[in-house]
């Protein structure tokens, strides 16, 4: 058996697919880097809202719902980047060739 993450998968499974196990782990560290960005992202434009409210005083109103959605898409386009980069390793792996060597035309 292949344990990925809390799962467990079949070792005939895994015998069919030898890359699964590095693209589970490319998942996971693509997902941990959406967290991460999120939290430093909220984090960042929070602080970056009280510094202005300083200089500049506004309804405190809106700032942390603004943080949240500024951090939210940034945390969305870090881990769609680096999920392509995993579906690019996975149909590697899988394939032996690059996702952009697959659609072109080659005559040999």
């Amino acid at each position: 058996m292949v344990n990925l993450g809390l799962s467990r998968v079949d070792d005939a499974v895994a015998a069919k697919h030898p890359g699964l196990e590095e693209y589970a782990v490319c998942q996971s560290s693509a997902f941990m880097k959406g967290v991460f960005t999120f939290v430093t992202g909220t984090g960042a434009t929070f602080g970056l809202q009280l510094f202005i409210k300083r200089k500049f005083p506004y309804p405190f109103q809106w700032s942390f719902l603004v943080s949240a959605v500024v951090g939210s898409v940034a945390s969305y386009k870090v881990t769609r980047m680096e999920s392509q980069k995993c579906r690019d390793l996975w149909l590697f792996l899988e394939t032996g060739k690059l996702p952009k060597d697959m659609g072109t035309d080659r005559r040999n």
